[in-house]
């Protein structure tokens, strides 16, 4: 998901989504401690996008002030 994507979303289709999204990270993080995980990258992925939907969402906030 892209940076124009995510700031095209309003405010509460952004908390959804990090919603989801520190859902998802919940869900890797168990399955990394059940040895269940393939791919050890997806983790840090998730962060990311957590990062991202929190910066913008900051951005968005600040920017209705």
């Amino acid at each position: 998901m892209k940076a124009e994507d995510i700031r095209a979303m309003g405010l509460e289709e952004l908390k959804k989504n990090i919603e989801q999204a520190h859902q998802e990270l919940f869900n890797l993080r168990i399955r990394l401690s059940t040895r269940q995980l393939v791919n050890h990258r997806e983790i840090p992925k998730a962060r990311r996008k957590i990062a991202q939907l929190e910066t913008i969402l900051r951005e968005k906030e600040l920017a209705s002030r």
